[in-house]
Formats: C-alpha cells, sequence, structure tokens
C-alpha cells in the first residue's frame, strides 16, 4: 500500500507475525471472545487476533490511509471484524461495545479484550483516562472487569509496575496498583518496529481489581499521589504540606498523626497502606472544609487561602 508511518501521529509499525501473534496469545484466550484493537494500522496485529479464533472485532482507526488494508481484512473476515474510523482519545468504547457482553463486576471478567499498539504520544494520557474510567465503572469497564493489553516505551512499562522502593516508582505507578493488577509482559527491541523508535517497547496486561486498594474518588486520590510525588527525593512530608495552606499548619500535624505514616519516607519509599490512609483522611478534611479540595499549592501557596468559603459569595 506504500503508505509511510507518520512522524506526528506516532506511527510505529510491527510486522513480523510471530511477535503480533505473542501480544493476542498473552493477552488471554481469544477464541470465541469479542476484541477492541486500537490502532490497528495496517492490519498486523488484527490478522492474528482473526487467526486466533475471535468471534468478532472492532478495530478503532483514526488514519484513513490504513482502511483499504482494513476493509480487504474485513471481506475475508466472514463478517468477524467491524472498522470504525476515529479518534480514541475522543470515543466512548460504552457506546461502541455491545452490551450484551455486560457481566457484573464482583463474578468474572466479559468476554472481552482491548487490544492496542498504542502511539507513543497518547499511551499514557489513554491509560490514565481508562483508569479514571475503570474507578466508576465506565467507558471500556461499562460492562464490567475488561482486560487490556497495550504497548508501552519500555521505560514508562517499568514504572507502572514498579514496586515500593524502586527508584522509578511513581505516581503511575500508584493510579495503575491501586485500580488494576499489572503485569508487564514483555519487551520487543526497538528494532523490530518500523520506523524503529530510539526505544525499546513493553506489553503490559491491566486487569481491573475487583475491589481498588484505595476507596476514594479518583480526584482526591489523584491529587495527593500527584501532590506527594512532586518532590520525590525529599521526604514526603514535604509534599504533603503542599496539600495545605500555609496559614494552617495544624492540618498537617493531623494527618501525620491520624494515617501514622513515616513523615521522612520518601513518596516512592511508602506503602499503598500508606497511601490509602493519606487519601481516607484527606477526603474527610476536604469534606469538613469545602474550600480545600480547590487548594493548588502552585498558584496559592503566597496568598492567604480560606478553607471555608461560602462559594455563594462567589457567584
Amino acid at each position: 500500500y506504500r503508505i509511510k508511518a507518520q512522524r506526528n501521529l506516532s506511527q510505529n509499525f510491527l510486522l513480523d507475525f510471530r511477535l503480533n501473534n505473542k501480544i493476542v496469545t498473552s493477552t488471554g484466550n481469544v477464541k470465541d471472545h469479542y476484541v477492541c484493537e486500537i490502532g490497528p494500522g495496517p492490519g498486523n496485529i488484527t490478522r492474528a487476533i482473526l487467526q486466533n479464533g475471535a468471534k468478532h472485532v472492532i478495530v478503532i482507526e483514526k488514519d484513513r490511509r490504513f482502511l483499504p488494508a482494513l476493509e480487504l481484512l474485513a471481506d475475508a473476515s466472514g463478517g468477524r471484524l467491524k472498522i470504525i474510523l476515529g479518534d480514541i482519545m475522543e470515543l466512548n468504547l460504552e457506546n461502541i461495545l455491545p452490551k450484551n457482553l455486560a457481566h457484573e463486576w464482583e463474578i468474572h471478567p466479559p468476554p472481552l479484550y482491548i487490544i492496542g499498539n498504542l502511539p507513543f504520544n497518547i499511551s499514557t494520557p489513554l491509560i490514565i483516562k481508562w483508569l479514571r474510567f475503570c474507578s466508576v465503572h465506565k467507558g471500556p469497564f461499562a460492562h464490567g472487569r475488561t482486560r487490556l493489553s497495550l504497548t508501552f516505551q519500555k521505560e514508562v512499562a517499568d514504572r507502572m509496575v514498579a514496586e515500593v522502593g524502586a527508584n522509578c516508582r511513581c505516581r503511575l505507578s500508584v493510579i495503575c496498583q491501586y485500580l488494576c493488577h499489572v503485569d508487564n509482559l514483555f519487551t520487543i527491541p526497538g528494532r523490530a518496529f518500523f520506523p524503529k523508535p530510539e526505544v525499546d517497547v513493553s506489553v503490559v496486561r491491566f486487569t481491573p481489581r475487583i475491589r481498588p486498594l484505595i476507596s476514594q474518588p479518583f480526584e482526591i486520590v489523584n491529587k495527593v499521589i500527584s501532590t506527594i510525588f512532586q518532590h520525590r527525593q525529599k521526604f514526603s512530608l514535604y509534599g504533603i504540606k503542599n496539600l495545605f495552606p500555609k496559614e494552617n499548619p495544624e492540618l498537617v500535624e493531623e494527618i501525620v498523626q491520624r494515617t501514622k505514616i513515616n513523615p521522612e519516607k520518601k513518596s516512592f519509599e511508602l506503602e499503598m497502606e500508606d497511601y490509602k490512609a493519606l487519601c481516607d483522611v484527606y477526603s474527610e478534611m476536604c469534606n469538613r472544609h469545602n474550600n480545600l479540595f480547590n487548594y493548588m499549592y502552585q498558584i496559592h501557596q503566597k496568598d492567604e487561602y480560606p478553607l471555608d468559603a461560602d462559594i455563594t459569595d462567589e457567584l
């Protein structure tokens, strides 16, 4: 088809069928299951999905140049392949995936997999968006605990699975792990792609937990974790202080005492239980002080900030 990869779309194609097949088989048994593939490009992984016996495949592709190749696959698939032209960052999978696939969250995952060799420029924003959906059982997770197998730059994948104390543990590590079981399945050398990227690529599988390790709303968890990891080489106390206005040091003392964390640990040394305790207490504090959650130290640290502002005064 003489289609050149577009750099502005971060396109890198995996041409080796054995590796495409490995991505599919490592995901799970797709036979007689529904599969949604993100960014199929010329359809290399799509072929492997079909050959492994998927009952029905939905591919979502932004670049219309690949339509002829995908339409040929659809013609040869016996009605098993549906093509959707669109941007996955803008589409709502809840409206695209068949509703009859839905299973109760607590029982077992639905007969559905999402697979994607993602462009580097959308991979992290997309998984953060989907993890937010996972926390409220919407989007790809409106049908239940949908399993994902997606590609990321190796260093990003390493962060996703980083354990407590690992130097690469970061906000992304905690966000991924509190909502999902995360497995770094295998790494593909950059030379296997065309055009060759400057980094290696890892395939990561996400299986949503029946119950998240932190029960607070995603916005609370994300704010607490992001603020504390902002200064990862300093004591976590430094980040905790930034959750509160400087004129309220008593709240810093309260959250440290109530959570019983060691404030001299660094952000990547805190256990998931520590972050759970911090989120629980911070959420309760936000309920007590109606303006606390809106406090952003980057914006408000130089000014006096009213914790209990009457929001009607601003209307």
